[in-house]
């Protein structure tokens, strides 16, 4: 049985006082045993760590009730595998503009999300080929073209970015193509659909989700129905298939989602 838990997570909140949250946060992983990175902005935290099950349930429980961030993450949902080894070379803690850019300062989740939609409800629409009010599901990649080469659902929209902060520009280039029909933004882990779909809806698209919890947790509830592939990570393990499974195992430098 893999005995390293890797965890991702992020929360939109509003945070103050970063540099002293980077050190509480640096502290804290390293006494847990953890490897990864951590980025902390003003519109909140994202994070990917690996360690051992005891590490990684003392960081969680510090982060959503200890001191530094009090109970403004409690509710922080986190998506976990499993692995052999742990795939990160060392701990990185950074104080950035944005936990994901995007360069819109006004795209801000935490003052309302767009709609979101679970993963069995989308396993069911993919099934049908539609909504359950019959309307033509469009299911948009918003991560980068290496990504999306590593895998996707089958017959997703991919409009081959090279990077998030050209996500606005392609959606004015696009937006014709979405009228009319139901569109579910997906990414790796949730962080860009959300923003994706909060840019959308606010420049007049209708009927637009994002897939809560994005690939991996749709793997985790759905054993990856409708997904072809593997879905890329940024760590050593470089891609998870549908059971989760790492293609490799071994350490890599940490990095940050795009």
């Amino acid at each position: 049985m893999p005995a390293v838990v890797n965890i991702a997570a992020y929360r939109f909140v509003s945070l103050d006082d970063l540099p002293a949250l980077q050190r509480a946060a640096r502290e804290r992983a390293q006494a847990c045993g953890l490897k990864g990175t951590v980025l902390l902005a003003p519109e909140g935290i994202n994070l990917f760590l690996a360690g051992a099950r005891a590490g990684i349930d003392a960081w969680l429980d510090w982060l959503r009730h200890g001191p530094a961030f009090g109970e403004r993450l409690a509710g922080i949902e986190v998506k976990e595998s499993l692995s052999d080894h742990v795939p990160f070379r060392k701990l990185l803690v950074k104080v950035k503009r944005e936990i994901i850019r995007m360069d819109h300062p006004t795209i801000r989740p935490e003052a309302g999300r767009a709609p979101a939609v679970d993963a069995r409800t989308v396993a069911r629409w993919l099934r049908q080929g539609r909504d359950d009010a019959g309307r033509e599901l469009v299911m948009l990649d918003t991560r980068n073209a290496f990504e999306v080469d590593e895998g996707t659902f089958r017959g997703a929209v991919d409009w081959r970015i090279s990077k998030f902060t050209e996500f606005p520009a392609a959606v004015e280039a696009h937006r014709a193509e979405l009228e009319g029909k139901t569109v579910v933004s997906f990414c790796t882990g949730g962080i860009r659909c959300e923003k994706a779909a909060i840019y959308m809806a606010e420049a007049g698209i209708e009927r637009i989700y994002q897939l809560e919890g994005g690939i991996l947790k749709y793997f985790e509830e759905t054993g990856g129905e409708g997904f072809e592939g593997s879905c890329f990570v940024f760590d050593g393990r470089e891609a998870l298939d549908p059971a989760l499974r790492p293609r490799l195992d071994r350490p890599a430098e940490p990095a940050e989602a795009p």
